[in-house]
Order: C-alpha cells, then sequence, then structure tokens
C-alpha cells in the first residue's frame, strides 16, 4: 500500500513552474481566498494583497506559477469585468448631468500627466520627443483596479465616482490614440488615410454598440428568462464589444466600459443578473487580473544598475504627482470634500491596462541597431522595468487612498441615512397565487424598495382552512420556496407567510396588520385581464380595511426591459396623506431600474413632484393632464416597451374621479399589450390615516409637511 503510494507521487510532477492544470487552477483559488485574509492583518487592501501574491509566486518570484495563456485569459476578462461594471454600475442620470465635469475632469487627468511627461521624459531622462510623448500618454491613461473597493463599500453612485468614470473613459480614449498615432509615425503610417479610417471605423463600432446593443438586450431578456442564459448573453456582448473595439484601432477596454453604459439599463441594480455579474467578476475574473500584473513585477532588474532605478522612479513621481493635481483641481473647480478628492485620485492614479498595453506595444517597436548590434527600441528595458514598478506603487497608493476616501464618504452617507430613519421601517407583502408571476411580483417589489433594505419583503399565500387537503398546504410551501429562492438571488431576504383563512380578504388584512406591513403588492395572471370582481370585492375589501399603499401589478415583460413608465395622477393627488410615500416607491423603480419617468397630471401636482426631482436626479419628463375623460389618450403615448402606472382613489378621497370606474374596460381593451400598475395610497378617513388633516392647513404648510416627509424617506437632511 504504501509502496503504491510513493509510485502515485512520484507520477505526479512537483517540479517548478506547476504545469499541472489542476494543481495550478487549485493554487490560484487559494491565494484568492488566503491572500486577502493574512494581509489584511497588517491593514493592506485586498488587491494590494492579490498584486504582491503574484509578485511572490510567479516567475520573478519562487516561479511557482508562469504568466501563461491561460492566466492571460482570465485576466483578461478581469480587467474587461471591471471596465464593464463601471459602465454598468454608473447612474446614468448623473453622468448625463455631470458629462461637462466628467470633460474638465478627463481633460486635467490627460493634460497635466502629458506636460508633466513630456517635460520629465525630455530634460530628466534625456529620451528623444518621440519616445517621450509615448511615455507621457503612459502616464495619463489610469486603470479602475480601486473600483470594487469604492463598489464594496456602497459609495460607486457617489457624483465624485460617477465623474470620475467618465473621465477614465475621455483619457484612456486620448491617451490610446496618442499611442496609435506614435506607432503610426514610427512605422511612416501617418496619413490622411489613417484619420480617416480611425474616424470612420471609430464611429461604427459606437453607434452598433451603443443602439444595437440594447435592442438586442432588450429581446433576449424578453424572450429567454433563464438565469444562466441571461448571464452568458451578457459576457458575450461584452467580449464581442471589446473585439468590436479593438477592430476599430482602440483598446478593448473601451468596448467593455461603453457595453456596460449600453446595458446599464437593462440590468437593474437591484437585479438577481446584477448580484451574479459582480459575484463572479469580485470572486473569480478580478483577483486573476491582480494576481497576473503581479506576475509582472521583476525586482530583481533594480540590483543590476542605477537606470533602472532611475527611470522607475522619476516615472512613479511623475505619474503620482500629476493625477494627485487632477484630482485636486477637480477638487477646487466643482467644490468638493476631501474624501471626494481621495476617491478620486484613488481611482485615477492606478496605472496597469492601458499603461501595460503602451508599454509593450513601444518594447516591440524597433527603431534600429546600435553600434554593437543591439536593437534600439521605442522605449528601452529600464522603462520596461521601470513601468513595472510604476504598476506595484500607483496601484498600492491609489487602493490605500480609495479605500480611506470611501470609508469616510461611507459614514457620511449611513450618518444621513440614520438621520432619516424616523419613518417606521418598511414592509413590502406579497401574496402569491399563481407560480408564472411570482419572479415579476418579487422582481417588483425588489425594485420599488430602498437597494440597502435586505429584508422587508414578505410573501403569503393564503391556504382555505376548510380544505382537508394536504395537497394545498404543500403547493402553498412551493410557492414560498420559490418565491425565497428568487429573492435570495439578488441578495434579499424574504420572510414566508402562509396563512389558514376562508376568506382571502380577511387573511390579507390580518397578516398586514399583525405584521405592521407598509406596503401590499398584488398581481394578476398573465393570461386573465382585470376584472370588475377584482376591483370591486377584493381590491375594495382590502382597502376598506388596510390602509396602505397597495400596488396591483399585470405584467407582460420583464420588468428590466421595460424602457419608460407613464404615471397617470389625478387631481388633487398631492393632498392624500399617502402621496409622498407611493411616489418614493415609484422614484425607485426609475433608481434602480434606470427608466424614464413620465408623470402625467395637473401643474399643482406636477409642481410637488420636481421638488422631489431636485432632491434626486432621475430621468423624468412631465406632461400637463387634467381631464381624465381624455384618459384613452394616452394609449397614444404608450409605445411597445412601455409600462402604465395609473394613481387611483377610495370612493370617497380628495383624488377620487368618476371615470376611474371604468378603468377595467379601458385596461382591458386598450392596454393588454403592455405592463401596468395600478397604485392604491394611503388616504384619509381611515383609523391609521395618519397624524393630519390635509384639509385643516393651508398649501404652504401642505407643501411643507410633503417635503419633510419626502425628506425622511430619502433619508436627507
Amino acid at each position: 500500500m504504501i509502496t503504491n503510494l510513493f509510485v502515485l507521487a512520484a507520477d505526479l510532477n512537483f517540479s517548478l513552474p506547476w504545469k499541472n492544470p489542476v494543481l495550478i487552477f487549485s493554487s490560484i483559488l487559494f491565494i484568492i481566498l488566503f491572500a486577502p485574509i493574512i494581509l489584511n492583518k497588517f491593514k493592506i487592501p485586498q488587491i494590494i494583497g492579490l498584486i504582491i501574491a503574484g509578485a511572490v509566486i510567479g516567475p520573478y518570484g519562487i516561479n511557482l506559477l508562469q504568466r501563461d495563456s491561460s492566466v492571460v485569459l482570465f485576466g483578461t476578462v478581469g480587467l474587461l469585468y471591471i471596465m464593464f461594471l463601471a459602465g454598468l454600475e454608473i447612474d446614468l442620470a448623473d453622468f448625463k448631468k455631470n458629462s461637462k465635469k466628467s470633460l474638465v475632469f478627463g481633460m486635467y487627468t490627460f493634460l497635466i500627466p502629458m506636460t508633466l511627461g513630456i517635460l520629465a521624459g525630455i530634460y530628466i531622462l534625456d529620451f528623444p520627443l518621440n519616445t517621450s510623448i509615448l511615455l507621457a500618454s503612459m502616464f495619463a491613461s489610469h486603470t479602475l483596479i480601486s473600483y470594487p473597493i469604492i463598489s464594496k463599500m456602497g459609495v460607486a453612485k457617489n457624483k465624485a465616482v460617477n465623474i470620475t468614470v467618465g473621465g477614465t473613459m475621455i483619457t484612456d480614449t486620448l491617451a490610446l490614440l496618442v499611442l496609435a498615432v506614435i506607432v503610426g509615425m514610427s512605422k511612416g503610417e501617418i496619413n490622411s488615410q489613417f484619420w480617416i479610417r480611425l474616424i470612420i471605423s471609430f464611429t461604427i463600432f459606437a453607434s452598433l454598440v451603443w443602439f444595437v446593443f440594447p435592442v438586442l438586450g432588450r429581446w433576449f431578456f424578453t424572450k429567454f428568462q433563464d438565469n444562466i442564459s441571461q448571464y452568458i448573453f451578457v459576457l458575450a456582448m461584452v467580449f464581442l464589444a471589446a473585439f468590436l473595439a479593438e477592430a476599430a484601432g482602440i483598446e478593448a477596454i473601451i468596448g467593455a466600459f461603453l457595453a456596460g453604459l449600453a446595458l446599464n439599463r437593462l440590468i437593474p441594480h437591484t437585479s438577481a443578473l446584477m448580484n451574479r455579474i459582480e459575484f463572479v467578476g469580485n470572486a473569480l475574473f478580478i483577483p486573476f487580473f491582480l494576481i497576473g500584473v503581479g506576475m509582472l513585477i521583476n525586482f530583481r532588474v533594480f540590483f543590476e544598475g542605477w537606470e533602472s532605478i532611475t527611470v522607475a522612479v522619476v516615472m512613479t513621481v511623475v505619474a503620482t504627482l500629476s493625477k494627485f493635481l487632477a484630482a485636486w483641481l477637480t477638487q477646487k473647480s466643482f467644490n468638493f470634500s476631501k474624501a471626494q478628492r481621495d476617491i478620486i485620485f484613488g481611482l485615477s492614479n492606478a496605472q496597469a491596462a492601458a499603461t501595460l498595453a503602451a508599454v509593450l506595444v513601444g518594447y516591440n517597436i524597433i527603431l534600429g541597431e546600435d553600434a554593437s548590434g543591439e536593437p534600439i527600441r521605442l522605449l528601452s528595458e529600464s522603462v520596461l522595468n521601470g513601468t513595472i514598478l510604476m504598476i506595484l506603487v500607483t496601484c498600492t497608493v491609489a487602493s490605500f487612498v480609495a479605500q480611506r476616501g470611501a470609508a469616510v464618504l461611507a459614514l457620511e452617507e449611513e450618518k444621513v441615512e440614520e438621520e432619516g430613519q424616523e419613518t417606521k421601517s418598511e414592509k413590502i407583502l406579497i401574496p402569491i397565487n399563481y407560480p408564472e408571476n411570482i419572479e415579476e411580483l418579487i422582481n417588483l417589489g425588489i425594485t420599488i424598495k430602498p437597494k440597502k433594505s435586505k429584508n422587508s419583503l414578505l410573501a403569503l399565500n393564503i391556504v382555505p382552512s376548510d380544505t382537508q387537503d394536504e395537497t394545498k398546504d404543500k403547493e402553498a410551501r412551493k410557492l414560498l420556496e420559490k418565491a425565497a429562492v428568487i429573492a435570495s438571488g439578488s441578495d434579499n431576504q424574504l420572510t414566508e407567510l402562509i396563512r389558514y383563512d376562508s376568506d382571502i380578504v380577511n387573511g390579507i388584512t390580518n397578516v398586514v396588520k399583525e405584521n405592521k406591513a407598509t406596503d401590499l403588492v398584488m398581481g394578476l395572471h398573465k393570461q386573465h385581464g382585470i376584472s370588475d370582481s377584482f376591483l370591486g370585492k377584493l381590491t375594495e375589501g382590502l382597502l376598506k380595511n388596510c390602509n396602505i399603499t397597495t400596488f396591483i401589478y399585470k405584467n407582460v415583460q420583464p420588468i428590466n426591459t421595460v424602457s419608460q413608465y407613464l404615471i397617470v395622477i389625478p387631481e388633487n393627488a398631492e393632498k392624500e396623506i399617502g402621496f409622498a410615500f407611493w411616489l418614493l416607491r415609484i422614484w425607485n423603480i426609475g433608481v434602480n431600474t434606470g427608466a424614464k419617468l413620465v408623470f402625467y397630471g395637473t401643474e399643482d401636482t406636477l409642481e410637488y413632484i420636481r421638488q422631489v426631482q431636485k432632491m434626486q436626479e432621475i430621468s423624468v419628463n412631465y406632461v400637463p393632464f387634467a381631464d381624465w375623460e381624455d384618459f384613452l389618450i394616452i394609449s397614444r403615448d404608450l409605445k411597445s416597451n412601455d409600462a402604465l402606472v395609473v394613481v387611483l382613489s377610495r370612493k370617497n378621497g380628495k383624488s377620487f374621479n368618476p371615470v376611474m370606474k371604468k378603468l377595467p374596460k379601458y385596461l382591458n381593451n386598450y392596454f393588454q399589450s403592455n405592463n401596468y400598475l395600478l397604485v392604491y395610497p394611503m388616504q384619509d378617513g381611515m383609523e391609521d390615516s395618519g397624524s393630519f388633516d390635509s384639509n385643516s392647513i393651508n398649501p404652504t404648510e401642505q407643501f411643507h409637511s410633503f417635503m419633510s416627509t419626502i425628506s425622511k424617506l430619502f433619508g436627507k437632511k
């Protein structure tokens, strides 16, 4: 037995570097697992821990692993993942709003490094002009290596992050354009045809990704709702965009970032798909990229002469100083805080992707031979070695600074949220009955709640108390289990509730009161239209006994494929005590999905909503609409990928309109091909109707009361 074990061990090859693929992959996984844990004890960020681990195990360390094609492949995926996530998580409304600021920062972080880099190359390192310009372009570009830190700490939507991500696309594009021009000049290819070809190819690439990808994505997500298929589709689109970018003559990272922007609205930040994308990237692909970067580090060259050390020091100082100056000028230009400046500097100081691309391209361009027959390269070996050290130092500095700034911002935002938690905690109750619409009801519940609230969902199934059939109980538990699995896919906890009652209205009403639910989400079967009995007996029974915000949802297509919501609001809706609460829910749909909200209402009502938009910027349009007798005009504005939201009222409510009685007929005849959502807000006249009567206060007091409620709900001072 022992002899057999020795024979088996002898057959295994443990010579360095390891070549067994199973051993290589398992080793990297253990490094990803333990390196951050060990180095975290010394307050070293996870990113730096992985880079250091890569340097230790790489060919210039103990030579445990080679930087072979597998590491390069997974590393490339990780790099593209970082850029894709940056585009995917960006708030498009803020991105558009801050586009000019992004342009200013992009020019700061491009021109300052270019200027200082050229001067340092010519006057300190004594390089020729072409080499100095290429060297400076390496300083101008940067990689969002610190972005996972920012995202993990929950401040990815901060304005400073938004501006930095937008500026990254600008400076990296310009830096890579400089690289293309210098390479073309070295090969004698710069002419009018070069520029025409570059402009045309870039235009075609950008148009394909920006206009065609969303159409393909909406079609795919509508037709195929399998979780695995959707993830593979997204990954395929990212790499297709990266390939198209390379075919257009620019770097693949620009394609990945643009793919993230193009698919942004189709992948809600609260969705299970988004959770999977972030999980796989942060767990596997991005760590592979960081380990691969570490494997490039060769410390030995710095003991072989002063030239590499001198070049490395100059490159590192100039790159760090120029990026800090750009961050400082951005802070002063837009009155940002010190923490926001740290975020900008931390995100923009790290040199990796485009820098590596530029140095390798420059190193491989041979201009001639010297007297001894050695090749004269556009970028010498000392620049190559200096670049590797610069990458290590800048990534280390960037990670520490970004982590420090993100920690401060996270504490500030948490403090503001705690100050706004004077209202009762939310609980969204979702009665479920049909297996076909469970997923969309849960998705709606996740979408209308704030992103950080992870345990506010309650799923309910009513089992007839007079039945002796055990299959009813088993079916109910299966439905609730399915709902819990769907919620967990987006990192949300769902409470499963079974109620035994012979009356559905009584069952739901009692659960609402027992669990102090704040919202009720009910669904309609996909194949059935809304009926008078549904809006009559069932709904009126619930509205009579439950004064909470109630939603009735009919879905035709997945919620993430809806491009805009048309919200029809009755006159005097702002006078209802529940106005702020349902508005917050609808607002969250715009925040969490990126869909445009179009509000139809009277000028008085729309003015309230305009004030909300000043507090939280999203894509919103306003259409004056007062005559509900012309309700069907709305159908003319409703496109195939739009959804209809109708705010209704109890019969004796301030915002009640007799036309509301005709709504089932209108919906069945004219809106069957679209998603629609009926909203019943909290109203006066109920035993738990609130602390004030809007009839007893004047309009000014009413407005201030509304804004105070909205501020608390948004978690703002």
